[in-house]
């Protein structure tokens, strides 16, 4: 597993869940340069075949597409430090079910630079409301995991005459600054000294090869070639890492965390439009399926099925509750089989509009 996936799988709380890098020793550097230049032509001629941009008020937006535009949209929008990539692997197993699917890279992620502007949520849907324009898309089905389960919520308060559906794979069904704001003062600054003891910072390669030979998973083998969609160059003429994400989110400090918690109105718009999304508000009027999907753990992060029991309480004729026990924040990567079934069972409740 790439330190990249590490990160994935325990970004909100990383103190929680960070494990050991693989025991498997990396190829020798010969061989390595020899995956490196294989990555880099299945890169390259999978973004000929999948990838695409849209230019918006905002961003060159850089999208991701599989299936037949018979299929039913999916437009799924992706966590935190991660990016279209993310359901590779489930990808042609949510076509075959009859999804067309469409997987979004917002800001600062894969291919899709931050905005010299201050942006927020909102602007990512606006963003996706200008790709489905271009794909003649009248309406789809809206799914993200984590960040991007906020995304969905946001586009559907947005725009909810363009939705099929909601897919909320833990994240965008309940306020996340609501688990914080239930704290004590004292268990709330011991929490957040816990979180920044791992604090994610830009790393700093001096080629293309180094940055993607430092992440390489000798567990996984192959030649990995989608991990080359989380390295950039800067204007330094350095390849990092995902360059300038915590300072969007807000989360680049003890400080940021406190007023992203505490006083949103201090933070930038990226990380306020985060911790002040109100799905109980924008969901009050909610007239599409909706699928919930909430993992349960010992070390559960973001214990939310309370919260998300109560919200399809008030919506039985709409929302379906799916807890996956003994299950971390990652349920795509940690159940993919259980998740495509769900996805798959979830098109029977859709009234497909074009």
């Amino acid at each position: 597993m790439t330190r990249i996936t590490l990160f994935l799988l325990c970004f909100f709380f990383l103190s929680s869940s960070l494990k050991a890098q693989p025991s498997k020793a990396k190829p020798d550097l010969d061989y390595a340069h020899k995956l490196f230049r294989q990555a880099q032509s299945e890169y390259a001629a999978f973004e000929k075949q999948h990838g695409g941009f849209v230019q918006t008020k905002n961003v060159n937006l850089h999208y991701l597409s599989w299936g037949s535009s018979s299929g039913i949209p999916l437009i799924w929008s992706h966590g935190s430090l991660t990016n279209g990539y993310e359901l590779l692997k489930l990808a042609e197993d949510l076509v075959k079910a009859g999804y067309y699917l469409i997987a979004i890279d917002y800001y600062g992620h894969g291919q899709t630079p931050i905005p010299a502007h201050s942006v927020s949520l909102y602007h990512v849907a606006d963003d996706i409301k200008v790709l489905m324009d271009h794909l003649k898309i009248k309406k789809a089905v809206l799914g993200g995991w984590s960040r991007g389960g906020a995304v969905s919520t946001a586009f559907y308060d947005a725009y909810p005459e363009k939705v099929l559906g909601l897919i909320l794979e833990d994240g965008g069904s309940v306020n996340m600054a609501t688990h914080y704001h239930k704290m004590e003062d004292a268990q709330l600054t011991e929490t957040i000294k816990g979180i920044m003891k791992y604090p994610i910072k830009d790393t700093v390669y001096t080629s293309l090869f180094d940055a993607y030979y430092d992440n390489y998973d000798p567990e996984e083998g192959g030649t990995q070639f989608s991990s080359l969609a989380w390295i950039s160059k800067s204007a330094e003429q350095q390849w990092k890492i995902y360059p300038g994400l915590m300072e969007l989110f807000q989360m680049n400090s003890t400080q940021q965390w406190y007023d992203l918690i505490l006083r949103p109105t201090k933070v930038g718009l990226f990380g306020s439009s985060f911790s002040t999304l109100m799905p109980e508000v924008i969901f009050r009027n909610l007239n599409v399926p909706m699928l919930i999907l909430d993992p349960v753990s010992e070390n559960d992060f973001m214990p939310f099925t309370t919260d998300n029991a109560a919200l399809q309480a008030k919506h039985p004729n709409y929302i379906e509750h799916k807890i996956y026990e003994n299950t971390g924040h990652n349920i795509h990567y940690e159940q993919p089989k259980r998740f495509v079934r769900d996805l798959s069972d979830f098109l029977k409740r859709l009234k497909p509009s074009r």
